[in-house]
């Protein structure tokens, strides 16, 4: 398993040494664990709005396309 090593100042250590029921080496695991489990949450999420974005972007086009030359259409018309 990989370690990581982690300096804190002097007065935090004395602070932590008055509670020495935690275990300061799980919590700090833990608050790891899930610190990665939310940023890869948000990477999912950013996948799925691009996807999202994709679409609306290529329904943007279509709509755009698809009135290209309706102006000119209407006038000959005299519709407008």
């Amino acid at each position: 398993m990989p370690e990581l090593k982690v300096e804190i100042p002097e007065e935090v250590g004395e602070k932590m040494k008055r509670f020495p029921e935690i275990n300061w080496s799980g919590f700090v695991e833990k608050a790891i664990e899930q610190k990665v489990d939310k940023l890869e949450r948000m990477e999912e999420m950013l996948k799925e709005l691009e996807k999202e974005l994709e679409i609306i972007d290529w329904s943007v086009k279509l709509q755009r396309a698809s009135r290209r030359g309706r102006f000119e259409q209407l006038k000959k018309k005299g519709l407008v």
